[in-house]
């Protein structure tokens, strides 16, 4: 864990203010790993529902990892939380509610502080969604993916369509915003299964719908065997444009690459990452980044469950930690806030980084000849041409 005396020296940075705080959380069980999962995510004795034992020793490692990390953050409000995973919602309500009572006892969460917490659409978790409302979740993140009983078996989701479609009835009863997660280029589908997809979805007027394009990520089932028919690049360029197209017909908001919103159903908690903002990670492999007058600090947790309650309790719940190189910074910044479609403002990046302008006047001159970036010099916004060829234009921030 890193000294905070250490922390606040003098360094190569100027921050002339903090950003805001976050915290996330990192619940790590799920009933059945999916092929596509890359997350830091570990099926529970094949299949089986999280103990009760199991669950009070995790929540006093969160307890033990937070309240060491508490010199690192001391006095600064936190904005947001997001208890991730996994599946949190294996843990009972009982347990959410312990679990959020622990931090409202050690971090000042700031009045209306928004708190999401992810779910599957199983039939024993979605009949604990009223209780998570009532422990305290503001804000419900349903990994439904799609609604096609087909696809969801190829996905390796353990519900079914049905089971989705009765898990976003239960959510808009029990809360006042919820996001629905949706996948697209599916093996074998068309725009048209697509569009049925999007019907069922927005049918149900979500606040906020997640759309992510399948990818086949390295250390998972589908790097090994790769699924068949998977959509070209061209039909995947097209699905999206159909995404944007319908959910704008429904009064949704594309504000970020893969989010459409409603008015004042914005998800704050990524909006702060992707604003450069800090957020303390706590438990099993959760990551963290926190700024300093003079630095930036990256923190990454034990990732093995078991490994990172013994260390939790030990204080030493950190595996690694380092400072973010100054060379490193516009990139780190770039990779976030470029995925907004309104980008964000120049004096953001100088307060953000602690860097001048010139740091990353070249890129920026570069980006605007290529046609990616809004000539405006008081933002940093890409044109629609560099939403729609984002890693060419993030590159352009490489540190040479």
């Amino acid at each position: 864990m890193a000294d905070i005396i250490r922390m606040m020296r003098p360094g190569t940075l100027s921050l002339s203010a903090l950003p805001p705080l976050s915290l996330y959380v990192h619940l790590p069980w799920c009933l059945r790993k999916c092929p596509y999962c890359d997350f830091n995510s570990h099926e529970f004795r094949a299949g089986k529902e999280l103990d009760d034992e199991t669950a009070a020793r995790y929540l006093a490692a969160l307890r033990a990892d937070l309240e060491a990390s508490l010199p690192l953050v001391w006095g600064r409000p936190v904005i947001s939380v997001f208890i991730g995973g996994g599946t949190p919602s294996l843990f009972k309500p009982s347990q959410i509610a312990e679990l959020i009572s622990d931090l409202r006892a050690r971090l000042p969460l700031e009045p209306g502080c928004e708190i999401t917490m992810e779910a599957n659409p199983g039939t024993f978790e979605r009949e604990r969604f009223a209780g998570f409302a009532q422990a305290g979740v503001t804000r419900l993140s349903i990994g439904v993916q799609s609604f096609d009983d087909a696809q969801l078996a190829a996905l390796g989701r353990v519900h079914s369509s049905a089971q989705a479609h009765a898990a976003i009835e239960e959510a808009a009863r029990s809360f006042d915003t919820f996001n629905i997660d949706l996948m697209y280029a599916l093996p074998g589908q068309t725009l048209e299964d697509l569009g049925k997809d999007l019907d069922q979805a927005l049918a149900y007027r979500p606040p906020h719908l997640s759309v992510y394009h399948l990818t086949i990520e390295p250390n998972t089932r589908f790097a090994n065997q790769p699924p068949e028919h998977l959509p070209d690049p061209d039909l995947a360029s097209d699905m999206l444009d159909l995404i944007t197209d319908r959910t704008a017909i429904q009064g949704l908001s594309r504000y970020e690459v893969s989010a459409y919103a409603r008015d004042g159903h914005r998800c704050q908690h990524n909006l702060n990452y992707w604003q450069f903002g800090d957020y303390l990670g706590i438990g099993a492999g959760a990551h963290g980044k926190l700024s300093f007058a003079h630095r930036l600090l990256r923190q990454v947790r034990w990732r093995d469950p078991a490994t990172y309650m013994a260390k939790a309790m030990e204080g030493q719940a950190v595996s690694n930690e380092n400072e973010v190189a100054r060379s490193e910074l516009p990139f780190e910044f770039m990779l976030n806030a470029l995925r907004l479609k309104d980008g964000v403002s120049m004096q953001s990046f100088l307060e953000r980084t602690g860097l001048p302008p010139s740091s990353i006047a070249q890129a920026m001159a570069q980006g605007r000849a290529k046609g990616l970036l809004d000539p405006d010099p008081a933002v940093i916004r890409p044109t629609p041409l560099g939403f729609d060829f984002l890693s060419d234009l993030q590159a352009l921030f490489l540190a040479s």
